[in-house]
C-alpha cells in the first residue's frame, strides 16, 4: 500500500484532489483535520485538556467545543495555536497509524493522509507528500466564493499556516492546482505510481 500525503495552503482545492483520488483511484482518505475534530468531541481527553488549557469560554451551549470561539483565539496568537496542536497532534498520529494498519491489512492499494500542516506534524506517516498548490489569489477568491470568507479572515488564515517555501521544501511533488481541473488531473496522472 502507497500511503501519500497531500498538503496545501486554505483554498489551495485539496479537497477537490481529495475526491478524484478517491473516484479514480479508490483512495482511502484520511483527512486529519475530521479527525482531530472526532478526537475533541465532549468527553475524549482532548476536549477535557483543551477546556483546561483555553477556558470554560471555548464550550458551546451545546456542551461541545465552540470552534468559532477556539478558532479566534489560537489563530490571533500563534502561541496558543502551538500549545492547541500539542494536546491534538499526538492523538491524531496515533489514531492514523491505526487506520493505516487497517487498511493495509483489507489490501487498499493508496491511503492517502490531508492535513495543512502534515509537513510539521505526521509526515513520518507518508511514503510521499505532495503540495496542491494554488496562486493566492485563486485560494482567495475560493475561499471567499465556496466559504463566504472576508479578506481579512482569508488573510488570518493564510498567515496562520506555513509558507509556500516550508511546503515546497517538505514535499516531493507540486501539483498546481490554479487553473482548470482537467489540468490538475493530468498532473496527478503523470505523478501517481501505484
Amino acid at each position: 500500500m502507497k500511503v501519500l500525503g497531500i498538503t496545501g495552503g486554505v483554498g489551495s482545492g485539496k479537497s477537490k484532489v481529495l475526491n478524484y483520488l478517491r473516484e479514480a483511484y479508490g483512495a482511502s482518505v484520511c483527512q486529519m483535520d475530521e479527525t482531530a475534530r472526532e478526537l475533541q468531541r465532549r468527553g475524549t481527553p482532548c476536549f477535557e485538556r483543551i477546556v483546561r488549557e483555553f477556558g470554560r469560554e471555548v464550550v458551546g451551549e451545546d456542551g461541545e467545543l465552540d470552534r468559532a470561539a477556539l478558532g479566534k483565539i489560537v489563530f490571533e496568537d500563534a502561541g496558543k495555536l502551538e500549545r492547541l496542536n500539542e494536546i491534538v497532534h499526538p492523538e491524531v498520529l496515533l489514531k492514523v497509524r491505526r487506520d493505516i494498519r487497517e487498511k493495509a491489512k483489507e489490501n487498499v492499494r493508496l491511503y492517502v493522509v490531508e492535513a495543512a500542516l502534515l509537513p510539521v506534524a505526521g509526515r513520518e506517516l507518508c511514503d510521499e507528500l505532495w503540495y496542491i498548490y494554488a496562486d493566492e489569489r485563486v485560494r482567495r477568491e475560493r475561499l471567499s466564493r465556496s466559504r463566504g470568507y472576508t479578506g481579512e479572515k482569508t488573510s488570518q488564515m493564510i498567515a496562520s499556516q506555513p509558507g509556500e517555501e516550508m511546503f515546497r521544501k517538505a514535499c516531493a511533488v507540486v501539483i498546481d492546482n490554479s487553473g482548470t481541473f482537467e489540468d490538475t488531473k493530468r498532473q496527478i496522472g503523470e505523478k501517481l505510481k501505484i
